[in-house]
């Protein structure tokens, strides 16, 4: 299998124990197979990975694109997602998504 284009990661809030839980595993519930349906329907390159907590708690829930390093905030809905992926697509970050 070929190495693809592009990681999408999406944060699950896991965190070393005793460590208080983050946010965003309470509000993706079902996001990371949408995400990987709408890559395939898109004919996009891309691996779709649940991370650990990615410290970003205050604007999560997060999710980053690699290689470009675009990190989008507050990703809780598909019509999120789908913004992002559009974005993708046209080679441009999804600008009210952006995390700064």
């Amino acid at each position: 299998m070929a190495i693809p284009e592009r990681m999408i990661i999406c944060c699950q809030s896991f965190r070393a124990a005793g460590d208080p839980k983050g946010i965003c595993h309470k509000q993706t519930d079902g996001f990371l197979q949408y995400i990987e349906e709408e890559i395939l329907d898109r004919g996009l390159d891309a691996l779709v990975v649940g991370s650990t907590c990615l410290k970003q708690c205050e604007s999560g829930p997060m999710v980053v694109i690699q290689p470009e390093n675009w990190w989008f905030k507050g990703v809780d809905s598909e019509a999120a997602i789908d913004a992002i992926l559009d974005g993708l697509e046209d080679g441009e970050p999804a600008e009210e998504y952006l995390a700064s």
